[in-house]
């Protein structure tokens, strides 16, 4: 088994935020999920870097990626593969799609219709793909990191709550500040900044492998369970967190104890994850605005009324 020094999971956040100016909080949970094996939606407007993002972290892992373009008219065979009849052999062969990777970047996500959306909920769910009757693994470390514009704008299909579901993380990029902006202007292209490789995927393998090793205490998990119970009684929440969701709220957690070098979960590591695992999994009732003030602000009220364990942080 490969022994991998965990300080490479910080020196990697440091290598892509050296071209994600300013955004180190959004490239450590984007490590964070990819240790957990969990998918990522990145929600922003256009043209903040999440494409950048996405290329760079492949870049610092040695990651085979691809990435698809999300339009209307995209098909589902676009995305898994097709089989097409080979005249010499007299038989049909499938031809993958460039779903077979590890880290597959869906652009605009929520700009491709329905039908094609759910040509992804095998593999997110396990990393797997049928197409006519046939079954076909993919890779061990596979990851779908998708962005999708705000629902306000035009020409977009909202992902069904099954799908979204499926996201570990939805995390926003935003606008850089002041003097990161001043940078971006005046400075080069930050796709032609050259970036070290920090980790194979051997190693990236080993150390997603060490995130079940992660300690968390009894009184710990009961507060996390807690804030997930939370949201399925809040009188403003018709949907609340699915057992899927907490099961990957836990997963986040001790990966995110990792990229902070610990061996071990805090209170307040859940605390700092909540909006980003909990945000896009629950439901607002119809009396509510569905704007994401009102979202932010229901989180952090169940948060605050949770008591945290004492001597646990």
């Amino acid at each position: 088994m490969t022994i991998v020094d965990l300080s490479k999971v910080s020196c990697l956040i440091d290598e892509v935020s050296s071209v994600i100016l300013g955004k180190r909080e959004v490239v450590q949970l984007t490590v964070a999920a990819i240790l957990a094996g969990g998918h990522i939606l990145f929600e922003d407007v256009p043209g903040v870097g999440k494409t950048l993002l996405v290329k760079t972290i492949a870049s610092a892992i040695q990651s085979d990626y691809n990435r698809i373009q999300c339009t209307p008219d995209l098909l589902p065979s676009d995305i898994v593969g097709v089989s097409i009849y080979d005249q010499v052999d007299h038989q049909f062969k499938f031809h993958q799609g460039p779903i077979f990777t590890s880290l597959l970047l869906a652009d605009e996500i929520n700009r491709a219709t329905p039908k094609t959306q759910s040509a992804l909920l095998e593999a997110m769910a396990e990393r797997k793909v049928t197409v006519d009757n046939h079954t076909y693994l993919l890779p061990q470390n596979f990851m779908l990191l998708a962005t999708q514009n705000p629902f306000e704008f035009e020409g977009t299909f909202s992902l069904p709550e099954a799908q979204l579901d499926r996201f570990l993380m939805r995390l926003k990029i935003g606008y850089p500040n002041e003097e990161d902006e001043l940078t971006l202007m005046t400075g080069g292209k930050r796709e032609a900044i050259p970036i070290r490789q920090i980790l194979t995927l051997d190693e990236l393998t080993a150390i997603k492998s060490q995130v079940d090793n992660v300690f968390l205490h009894e009184k710990v998990a009961k507060y996390a369970l807690a804030l997930v119970r939370e949201t399925r009684n809040h009188e403003d929440i018709l949907l609340g967190v699915s057992p899927r969701g907490s099961e990957d709220f836990v997963k986040a957690a001790k990966a995110y104890a990792l990229t902070e070098e610990r061996d071990y979960v805090k209170p307040s590591d859940f605390q700092h994850l909540l909006l980003a695992c909990f945000g896009h999994r629950i439901k607002l009732k119809s009396h509510k605005r569905l704007g994401e003030t009102e979202v932010t602000s229901i989180l952090m009220s169940i948060i605050e009324s949770i008591p945290v364990p004492v001597g646990r942080d």
